[in-house]
């Protein structure tokens, strides 16, 4: 446990103030930030946004092992990978607050010794003040030089050794103390206790408590220091109008608005466009007012939902028959404007309870102290409901409020609903209906019921409503094309609902369109098989899955090939007669730099290029002052095959040419050269009929370096052939085939590394999809003088990681085939980065290249978590500080680094740690850009 990170993520007791939230609990309700980053999977929770926080904030334990502990009800909003925690301490987080915020706070009083930074200070903690008066505040000395206090954000850590003494405390035998602190200290929290061990000025107080002076003698020994965020804001989830407040007000460009739903076209109901709907189905006739949430819910029949309203775990069917005859004033279902409804299923199959309350209610506020109830106080609803207090209450004392009220019955649907509306007010009871049904039946109060919530029923009714939602997409989508949408996460939300998804996998297949033809020039066939393999294994069919599965990359080459217009083309009968005469045997040496990326990779890969534009901004580099790729390739009258040796003392022969045919075995060291051989043509030419072929290729560079070798090595050959049967050697003609010899090869691969080591210098290469992919190479007119700072800023570091490029690869286009809109988003990024990049470069900005370099790399990781590993992570931790940017060229996994140094002497100050370092087992490559073909 003292090695391991631990995150106490602090849940509270009894949500009064959110009581629609209680069923859930507070840390997992609905928050649809940056929902739209993938609309098809489930709606993002407030845990799934404390979770990445917590886990960006770990890289301030390095090395030791420690507790971050966090508040299950408030969204810290801050860049957590810049957090610094003391060696072997407590640290708590604080903010700068005005002085009202904090009387309604913790306040910490921090030491006016520590140390500043630009975005942040770290100092001892000297006091803790709990919701201090202005006159408090003044003589504990909290209120800072600008006039402010110091937050107590509930974000508390423990580190080292201070984490090593909590965790002995843990397991020995004072958990008995442990246990009596909590029992004694109803009105207090041990969190409080704790803190206050670490704060001399506490232990006073502390020893008044029982055992107190035993946990001063287990943590007292480490102090505790306030890690203070100049650049911190919070959300509060207190309230249900919070909640509210914070999906329409500022942070409202975040939300997603529409997930995982169900909703009719506008013609057939009225749903407000700043309204939430959230894994819900809404039927023709519901109506949605302005800023209202409905989550996991079923709405059909007309319903009228208000305006700032909150609707969770709903399921109204079609009642309007059945309603006419309970409900003599309406048809309707309506929920008044500001009201929350949410329903529960009670234990022992008692049924389920529909509930309600004003937004701005707060269920622990005593009639005695003006509480209300539906936004109406106390007093005023039984008189105008004709209710006695002792129909809710057993006593008149004074806790009695809405928390303890009897009030809500359990009965049919139909009535709960009938009778709801009376008690909110939405409707009359002329003859007393309603509160006769009410009177006569079972009543529970919101205490009760959160003591006997059927949690299992309530989790397969709303994974059985996920799946239901999934499998009705799901079926829309194959109906009217399958566009955008992504059906593996759709089966992912099937297979929640066990029994019936393998009905509706082999319901789906069925609406497969057996050809392209129905959408041609709109769904690629590779789209196509992809949906059809997610399908297969969604209904256990593993091995047809697999069968499709090879379609799917065969369509990706043959889609490829087409798009590019080369390699199924016949030899011209011009080209073969002029030909014909030249016998002799004919040599050929094409040598290439290396490429080196800075952004937009992956928007070059087919099939994203054959579908979208993309952009990427790399350079040619020589290692060494030497080109380190070539091919030699010469023609013999010795024999009528082909001999094909490499740099690693490897050869074949081969003497019947008609063997040379795809698809080749993965670990055929020798399969580039033969995809070449049959892209160019060159099998099918009669000079090959009385001559043989010698071929000769290699790479001085590191194997899987990620400078694009493989690709640029298959440019050599494929320019090598192209001169031998003088062919067009235009680099535009050798690059497009080179993507057409990467698909044969089985590898995939885009057009950037081809583009890299054929066209000299820096460049940023765009492409635009279409019948033939365009290529536009725009050369980078730079200045001796940036060329000359480049090369003596930016380190070409190979990192001893091997890395293999087609097993990424082939993660992110499946990835992209099955339209994960995350994925699509951050390519989207990477290709407008590269056109930014080229921008900085020609205003001479390297510092701003640094930047785009580093956000290249998040999203990198963000393609393929596995792009970067623990040797990566550690490499660029060190180079840091002598850094404005750095990233793995190529996919990632290995290979070479680049590192962007903040200056001339950073960099020679990086080189010469990296050489010395005895951490790190890396070799600095001397480069320079190689500005001639």
């Amino acid at each position: 446990m003292a090695k391991k990170h631990i995150l106490l993520l602090h849940a509270g007791g009894d949500s009064k103030r959110v009581p629609w939230a209680n069923p859930m609990g507070k840390a997992f309700l609905p928050l649809p930030y940056l929902a739209g980053d993938n609309p098809d999977g489930p709606v993002p929770l407030l845990f799934d946004h404390i979770l990445a926080i917590s886990s960006s904030a770990r890289q301030a334990f390095k090395n030791q092992g420690g507790i971050f502990i966090m508040t299950g009800d408030v969204l810290p909003c801050f860049d957590a990978s810049n957090l610094v925690l003391p060696d072997d301490a407590a640290c708590i987080v604080t903010v700068p607050t005005t002085l009202d915020v904090a009387a309604n706070h913790g306040v910490v009083v921090a030491s006016k010794d520590g140390t500043d930074d630009e975005n942040y200070s770290l100092c001892l903690v000297d006091n803790l003040l709990q919701k201090p008066t202005v006159r408090e505040l003044l003589d504990g000395q909290a209120i800072r030089d600008d006039g402010r206090a110091l937050l107590d954000t509930g974000i508390i850590s423990a580190r080292g050794k201070a984490w090593q003494d909590l965790v002995r405390l843990a397991y020995s035998s004072s958990q008995i103390m442990i246990k009596e602190l909590i029992i004694s200290r109803k009105e207090m929290s041990l969190y409080e206790d704790l803190v206050a061990a670490w704060v001399p000025s506490r232990h006073e107080w502390l020893k008044t408590h029982p055992l107190g002076m035993d946990l001063i003698a287990a943590l007292g020994r480490h102090r505790m220091f306030s890690f203070c965020s100049y650049d911190f804001s919070f959300l509060h989830f207190g309230t249900s109008a919070e909640v509210l407040d914070h999906l329409a007000g500022s942070y409202s460009g975040l939300v997603g608005r529409r997930h995982l739903s169900l909703v009719p076209e506008t013609t057939a109901c009225d749903i407000a466009a700043t309204a939430v709907i959230l894994s819900s189905k809404i039927s023709s006739g519901v109506s949605v007012g302005e800023d209202s949430l409905v989550y996991d819910s079923s709405l059909a029949g007309r319903v009228q939902i208000g305006s700032q309203s909150i609707v969770v775990g709903v399921n109204i069917h079609e009642l309007q028959g059945n309603m006419s005859q309970i409900i003599s004033t309406s048809k309707y279902f309506t929920l008044p404007d500001r009201h929350c409804l949410w329903e529960v299923p009670l234990v022992n199959s008692a049924g389920r309870v529909m509930v309600y309350c004003g937004l701005h209610d707060n269920p622990k506020i005593s009639i005695k102290k003006d509480g209300t109830f539906c936004g109406k106080p106390w007093r005023n609803v039984l008189e105008h409901l004709k209710v006695q207090d002792t129909d809710l209450w057993n006593s008149t004392n004074e806790d009695n409020c809405l928390w303890n009220a009897r009030l809500f019955p359990v009965m049919s649907l139909p009535e709960m609903l009938n009778v709801g509306m009376w008690l909110m007010g939405s409707t009359c009871d002329p003859d007393g209906k309603a509160a006769s049904l009410w009177r006569k039946s079972q009543r529970v109060s919101l205490e009760e019921l959160h003591r006997s919530i059927d949690y299992h029923q309530l989790c397969m009714f709303s994974s059985k409503h996920q799946a239901d939602l999934a499998a009705n997409i799901a079926k829309a989508c194959m109906t009217y094309g399958f566009l955008g949408r992504n059906l593996f996460q759709l089966c992912k939300e099937m297979l929640l609902k066990e029994n019936s998804c393998l009905e509706v996998c082999n319901e789906l297949l069925s609406l497969c369109p057996t050809h392209g033809d129905q959408y041609s020039g709109v769904l690629p066939q590779s789209r196509i098989y992809q949906v059809k393999m997610d399908l297969l294994r969604a209904s256990g069919d593993l091995s047809t899955a697999s069968i499709v599965e090879e379609k799917v990359w065969a369509s990706i080459t043959s889609e490829t090939a087409s798009a590019i217009k080369y390699g199924s083309k016949e030899l011209s009968s011009d080209s073969m007669s002029s030909s014909n005469g030249n016998l002799h045997p004919k040599k050929t040496i094409v040598e290439l730099p290396v490429r080196v990326d800075f952004v937009g990779g992956w928007s070059d890969t087919p099939p994203w290029s054959l579908e979208r534009p993309g952009c990427v901004l790399n350079m040619a580099i020589r290692l060494e002052g030497n080109l380190p790729v070539g091919a030699m390739i010469e023609t013999t009258v010795d024999h009528l095959g082909v001999l094909i040796e490499d740099d690693a003392g490897r050869n074949v022969y081969i003497d019947d040419l008609a063997s040379i045919t795809s698809p080749f075995e993965e670990n055929d060291p020798f399969r580039l050269v033969k995809s070449a051989l049959i892209v160019t043509g060159i099998l099918n030419h009669k000079r090959l009929s009385k001559l043989g072929l010698n071929i000769r290729t290699w790479a001085n560079v590191p194997r899987g370096s990620g400078l694009g070798t493989s690709s640029i090595l298959a440019a050599a050959v494929v320019k090598g052939l192209f001169q031998l049967i003088e062919d067009d050697e235009a680099n535009d003609t050798v690059a497009r085939a080179v993507l057409v010899v990467e698909q044969v090869m089985g590898t995939g691969g885009g057009w950037q590394d081809q583009i890299g080591g054929l066209y000299p210098g820096i460049k940023c290469t765009q492409s635009y999809p279409g019948q033939p992919l365009r290529l536009q190479v725009l050369p980078l007119l730079a200045s001796l003088q940036l060329i000359q700072e480049l090369e003596q800023r930016l380190l070409v570091v190979f990192t001893g990681q091997v890395r293999l490029a087609h097993q990424v690869l082939q993660k992110v286009v499946t990835r992209y085939l099955r339209r994960d809109s995350l994925m699509i988003s951050s390519i989207k990024r990477l290709a407008e980065l590269a056109k930014i990049g080229r921008e900085a470069l020609m205003n001479g900005e390297i510092d701003e290249l640094g930047g785009i370099m580093s956000e290249a790399w998040r999203l990198h990781q963000e393609l393929d978590p596995f792009c970067s590993n623990k040797l990566v992570d550690e490499l660029f931790a060190f180079a840091d500080p002598y850094c404005c940017g750095y990233k793995l060229v190529g996919a990632g996994g290995g290979g070479f680094a680049l590192m962007l140094a903040k200056n001339l002497n950073s960099a020679k100050e990086l080189r010469q740690a990296l050489e010395n370092s005895a951490t790190f087992d890396v070799k600095v490559y001397n480069w320079n850009v190689a500005m001639t073909p």
